[in-house]
């Protein structure tokens, strides 16, 4: 694990892309290119990023803003690992509460941060998000 540099845009990119493809409920709302544009205009100026790397590959990616996780996404062909639980607890350990979002049909996902201690505390509707789906916001601590 590393931090993320701006050379790294285009494969954190991919792997987001990758991951959100992965289900089948998720709408595609963004090209390729939008995906890259985000992740090296947003993301990587913004946000603090550290990336996993298997050899030299990345293999997913971790995105901290504030007290809220905005990103972590792991190649499809990389989950259950424990690299998604390491990237999580590297960027969060020092936080005494770290929220973060996530839709609700992403059961896998809700599984693995309530194992982490998150609690849910809000459903939402999906009208505040870009893709429509309903969501939760998650804290753990405080």
């Amino acid at each position: 694990m590393r931090p993320a540099i701006g050379f790294d845009a285009g494969a954190v990119a991919k792997i987001m892309r990758a991951a959100l493809g992965s289900f089948d409920w998720m709408p595609v709302v963004h090209t390729p290119a939008e995906d890259f544009a985000f992740i090296h205009d947003v993301v990587l100026p913004r946000q603090q990023v550290t990336v996993a790397e298997a050899g030299k590959e990345i293999v997913g990616f971790i995105a901290v803003s504030g007290d809220w996780v905005e990103q972590l996404y792991l190649d499809p062909a990389w989950t259950r690992r424990g690299i998604g639980s390491r990237l999580l607890m590297d960027a969060t350990t020092a936080l005494p509460v770290v929220k973060l979002h996530c839709f609700q049909p992403n059961t896998g996902a809700r599984r693995f941060y309530e194992r982490h201690g998150f609690v849910a505390v809000s459903f939402g509707d999906g009208t505040s998000n870009e893709e429509g789906l309903p969501d939760i916001l998650y804290v753990r601590g405080r």
